[in-house]
């Protein structure tokens, strides 16, 4: 079994504008045995930071948009704001979707969205993701055993 630590930095890494992904690290900690409250909080609280970190971009590196190294390119940037500016604040409660989501907080960043909401509405929403992997890994390990 790995660390939480580990979970933590795997969750905050793959919630920054990085690729990769921590639900199969989070159901393979679960099926291992790792107690469920510290995986839940680990993954939530890295996995919301790492949104926090593209929020940061969006505010303050924005001006490097049209650089190569720059993780989102223009039309996503432009297509997260065209939700954001449909869905509004609201929205960030899905930031942990697949392919919207990390534009979706660095365009919030962007839109200076104040902190603290940004933090609770991204938190609650990937509090509750966590919730329901850990809860289906706790179902699918059980029947597999």
């Amino acid at each position: 079994m790995i660390s939480l630590g580990s979970v933590f930095v795997i969750s905050l890494l793959s919630a920054t504008l990085l690729p990769g992904g921590s639900e199969a690290l989070v159901v393979a900690q679960v099926c291992l045995g790792a107690p469920l409250f510290w995986l839940w909080l680990a993954a939530t609280l890295g996995n919301t930071l790492g949104s926090w970190v593209n929020w940061a971009m969006g505010r303050y590196l924005l001006r490097f948009e049209q650089r190569r190294w720059f993780p989102v390119s223009p039309a996503q940037r432009l297509k997260a704001e065209a939700w954001f500016q449909r869905w509004g604040q609201g929205s960030l409660l899905f930031a942990w979707l697949p392919v919207v989501g990390d534009p979706l907080t660095l365009v919030a960043g962007v839109l200076r969205v104040h902190w603290l909401p940004f933090l609770l509405l991204v938190g609650c929403g990937k509090a509750l993701r966590y919730a329901l992997v850990i809860w289906l890994a706790g179902l699918a390990c059980t029947t597999a055993s």
